[in-house]
């Protein structure tokens, strides 16, 4: 098993992504497009909640407990769940956090970047 994922692994994946931005608030760091998070870390960075579909959640903590958790009870409104970073294998969590970008930004972007991607990549990998 691989080492896990760490804080600087998601700055990499997200870098080139249009309209993202990192941010810094309350001692956790964050990753935005506008004012929306799609990614956010716990302030010891052994946590990354992303934006995930809501009726899907709950289907993926039963199926990954080791892996995958509800976010606390206030966000529980919102599309987000949380990973555990060394829970995670690199491509798997590259997949979560570029599908959690995808889910906040326009169409017409998400489709330009899956089309860009190298071979190989998380982001060529179109999912629905």
């Amino acid at each position: 098993m691989s080492r896990g994922v760490v804080v600087d692994d998601v700055r990499g994946w997200l870098a080139d992504l249009p309209r993202s931005y990192e941010v810094f608030v309350r001692g956790r760091i964050k990753f935005r497009v506008g004012q929306i998070v799609y990614v956010a870390f716990s302030k010891d960075e052994t946590l990354m909640g992303f934006a995930f579909p809501k009726e899907e959640r709950a289907m993926l903590v039963e199926s990954y407990p080791e892996k995958f958790q509800l976010p606390r009870a206030s966000d529980m409104r919102f599309n987000w769940v949380v990973g555990r970073l060394e829970a995670l294998e690199h491509r798997e969590a590259e997949e979560y956090v570029f599908d959690a970008w995808r889910m906040v930004v326009p169409k017409f972007l998400a489709a330009e970047a899956v089309a860009a991607a190298p071979d190989g990549s998380a982001r060529a990998i179109p999912s629905s």
